[in-house]
């Protein structure tokens, strides 16, 4: 494996190669036992917000009308295929020092937002109530995303409509094909880092559940505390 000089500079430092040790050992383990494809991403700066919600924002990309702070890939950083072993991710992520983990949404999985409150709330219910979950992740903007089976984001007005929440101001929105999710280990300067509320598993990384089967709780806890 070659080093940049870039890479020897940061191997000088004790906490910030154990910093790398980790990120690279979380990304082969998205890639080579969760079987995601990776992007190196730029990080959101403090204070950022995607754009779903807000536009605009700012992020390390340098761009000041960027519309996907702190997620979306750095334009000159191929993915890091599922698959790729611990040697390969470092060897990738030795070119990309600083980089975001960054998950692609619509291949493996959909993703479903809501406020982190409400996600919470929502998880201890479903568990309570048996029903089948996939990983749940926290940001550190403050929101719950809820992996569930690819084309959710799609079908979510018309399930939405079929439990009669279509009518209702909810904060709960689907991401699919072409958005991104920032994973764990990554963090966003002055915010703090993102963290699993449920880690993903080997029966539930490859085959999130469908949407429709944790819709219904999540909607009324959204309704709940708006």
């Amino acid at each position: 494996m070659g080093f940049t000089i870039g890479g020897i500079r940061e191997m000088r430092s004790g906490s910030r190669r154990r910093g790398r040790t980790t990120e690279c050992t979380a990304v082969a383990e998205y890639t080579g036992l969760w079987g995601w494809d990776v992007v190196p991403g730029a990080p959101g700066l403090p204070g950022a917000v995607p754009a779903a919600r807000a536009p605009g924002g700012q992020c390390s990309c340098g761009e000041p009308d960027c519309t996907s702070p702190g997620a979306h890939p750095l334009a000159f950083s191929p993915e890091v295929s599922a698959g790729a072993t611990l040697d390969d991710v470092t060897k990738a992520w030795s070119e990309v020092q600083g980089a975001a983990v960054l998950l692609p949404v619509g291949r493996c999985f959909d993703i479903i937002d809501v406020a982190e409150p409400a996600g919470s709330r929502a998880l201890v219910r479903l568990e309570r109530m048996g029903l089948p979950l996939g990983p749940v992740m926290a940001t550190p903007a403050g929101r719950a995303h809820f992996f569930v089976a690819p084309g959710a984001a799609t079908e979510l007005p018309e399930l939405l409509y079929r439990m009669g929440w279509d009518d209702a101001d909810l904060d709960l929105h689907g991401l699919g094909p072409g958005a991104y999710v920032m994973a764990p280990p990554s963090e966003v300067a002055g915010l703090g880092p993102v963290r699993w509320l449920r880690p993903p598993s080997l029966d539930t990384a490859a085959t999130p559940p469908p949407a429709r089967l944790l819709l219904g709780t999540l909607a009324y806890i959204c309704h709940r505390l708006a």
